[in-house]
């Protein structure tokens, strides 16, 4: 059983969003095009309260793009993005969503951060999305969406560490770049844990 994980394709982190991830829009109609050849597909959705401690306007003087220790974690600090019930932090609405079965919400905990699908940054609490995927019998997993070099990267890790056969459909993502070379860097990082790196193209 595959399943298609579809990573954050939501309004903030397209253009025009509170955290636009360059041509962040441009993966929607690939990811439209391969959702029917999936038995399982889901989403997660970054679902922040206003209080998040990883909003730079919740440490100040500090700046958006500058690095802290949270509870013993290293966090970027973010602009506000994807706060819970705000227009920005909705799926896209060109997100063929008709197809899409379970949502899985993230980062609702405002003291820690959750790039992953699956768990927060701390692997303390977990989001339900392994135990929904076992007892739908999936085996093999396909991560989409956005970040490459953020939520993508570390759904993706997270599913091969719970021995999912994972790959990423490369040009169904679209990455921050934070540091020009993040987004090869993540790749690299993801194909060295074991994790494919294929095009919609072949799926």
């Amino acid at each position: 059983m595959k399943a298609l994980i579809v990573v954050d394709v939501q309004n903030d982190f397209c253009p025009g969003g509170a955290l636009a991830v360059k041509d962040g829009d441009k993966i929607i109609p690939i990811i439209n095009k391969i959702l029917p050849r999936f038995d399982v597909v889901v989403a997660t959705q970054d679902w922040h309260p206003k209080n998040h401690k990883s909003f730079a306007s919740n440490h100040p003087g500090k700046n958006i793009g500058e690095v802290i220790s949270l509870n013993g974690l290293t966090q970027v600090l973010w602009p506000d993005h994807c706060v819970q019930g705000s227009a920005g932090a909705a799926l896209r609405q060109d997100l063929d969503s008709k197809n899409i079965q379970r949502i899985f919400q993230k980062g609702l905990d405002p003291n820690i951060d959750s790039y992953s699908g699956f768990f927060d940054n701390g692997n303390i609490k977990d989001t339900g999305l392994h135990d929904y995927l076992k007892k739908q019998g999936v085996e093999e997993v396909f991560v989409v969406g956005l970040a490459t070099d953020y939520c993508v990267k570390f759904t993706a890790l997270d599913a091969v560490n719970l021995g999912y056969k994972t790959s990423l459909i490369v040009d169904a993502c679209k990455g921050v770049d934070l540091t020009a070379g993040d987004v090869k860097y993540a790749i690299d990082e993801m194909q060295k844990a074991g994790i494919a790196v294929v095009s919609a193209g072949v799926i």
